[in-house]
């Protein structure tokens, strides 16, 4: 009998499953935003998305319908999420303007940071907060611990 890997090939150890008031408009807000590429759909009760994985450059990202019923609500139910999912990018500018054309709000612009990325913060159509950053310079712990005491000042 075949060994099964635990985790199946293309797929990470940490995988966000994001619930959507509109899973489908996600997927294609996600296309035009971040460039993904649709992997599966599955078909659920009343024309609802039961399940289905995107890819956006390495990893993957899995999305299912609201389904009240059985306690899967999304942001827009919450009126807001507590969770930031962060998008590493070749060009941060270029991607949160992609964004933005498909319907995203910023949150925070897009800046040059202590830490060494060049990075800033959206809120999806779907209200899942993205943080999307370009890594421009090494930055060292103590060089950063510095630059957030003197920010703190």
């Amino acid at each position: 009998m075949p060994q099964v890997k635990p985790v199946p090939d293309g797929m990470r150890t940490v995988t966000p499953h994001l619930v959507c008031a509109g899973a489908a408009d996600a997927i294609e807000f996600y296309k035009k935003a971040f460039g993904a590429v649709e992997m599966a759909r599955l078909p659920g009760p009343q024309g609802k998305i039961a399940h289905a994985m995107i890819r956006i450059g390495d990893s993957v990202v899995m999305l299912v319908d609201e389904f009240p019923e059985m306690g899967s609500l999304s942001p827009k139910s919450f009126k807001g999420s507590p969770v930031t999912i962060h998008l590493y990018v070749d060009n941060v500018d270029a991607t949160v303007e992609r964004a933005v054309k498909a319907g995203a709000k910023i949150t925070m612009p897009v800046a040059d940071m202590f830490w060494g990325d060049r990075y800033g913060q959206l809120v999806d159509p779907l209200g899942h907060h993205w943080s999307v950053g370009t890594h421009i310079r090494d930055v060292s712990m103590e060089e950063m611990q510095q630059a957030m005491q003197k920010a703190s000042a």
